[in-house]
């Protein structure tokens, strides 16, 4: 039943489903990642192509939320002896004079400034603070992950209007053995995951900017193996 279905899938001409792109990857352990990732998918119709022309583009760049690895520095107004620059933890807290276990993880800077404020307000009368974040690594959940033929598949850190191009930059490109214009990147819509096709090849190797999309926080791209 598992070869009939391999050769079902072969012989077509239309663009793999994400199951299908996980069946066809080398790695076992790979698969399974996939497999619990996208679990529920079924081999439906085409995914829509996302590319520099998808209204799903016109999107708001997201605050900057503060993650485990951040450096903050810690700006205290006329209290020089309180400002400091921290770490944040992996359990997402900073500790700094007068503040401790403080959960930073989650907050935009301006709120962790707040949150700090409420803090030192029992030991200082009416303190202004600043945050400014020196060091980025962002939430896990905002990180862009990269799965499959890409040179060096990892995760990314997601920066502003960030795009497809600057992705591929930053995991080297394509393997010899990828299908690049039959990649899939996988997106979280109003609570549901959806699948859009993306020309990797075509951006790369043909310079069509056109293919060129922007990624969000929490995007995956999937980029499966050519079958030869």
């Amino acid at each position: 039943m598992y070869a009939s279905r391999l050769k079902d899938v072969s012989e077509s001409h239309a663009p793999p489903s994400v199951c299908q792109v996980v069946r066809f990857q080398r790695g076992g352990l790979f698969a399974i990642v996939l497999g619990l990732l996208l679990g529920g998918c079924s081999l439906g119709p085409d995914h829509p192509e996302l590319n520099s022309d998808a209204a799903v583009n016109d999107v708001a760049s997201p605050l900057y939320r503060i993650g485990p690895g951040d450096n903050v520095r810690i700006f205290v107004w006329r209290n020089g002896e309180l400002s400091n620059s921290v770490p944040v933890r992996p359990d997402g807290k900073i500790t700094t004079p007068l503040v401790e276990d403080l959960q930073a993880a989650g907050k935009t800077p301006t709120e962790l400034a707040r949150d700090v404020e409420e803090v030192l307000s029992t030991y200082i009368k009416s303190p202004v603070v600043t945050i400014i974040v020196t060091g980025f690594s962002g939430p896990f959940s905002d990180q862009i992950r990269v799965l499959g033929e890409a040179s060096q598949p990892r995760a990314l850190n997601y920066q502003e209007n960030m795009t497809l191009l600057d992705v591929m930059i930053q995991v080297g490109g394509l393997t010899d053995f990828a299908n690049g214009n039959e990649a899939v990147l996988v997106r979280r819509e109003e609570d549901a995951e959806k699948q859009y096709v993306v020309r990797l090849e075509d951006l790369i190797k043909r310079g069509d900017i056109k293919a060129n999309a922007r990624v969000l926080p929490g995007d995956v791209l999937i980029i499966p193996e050519a079958l030869f």
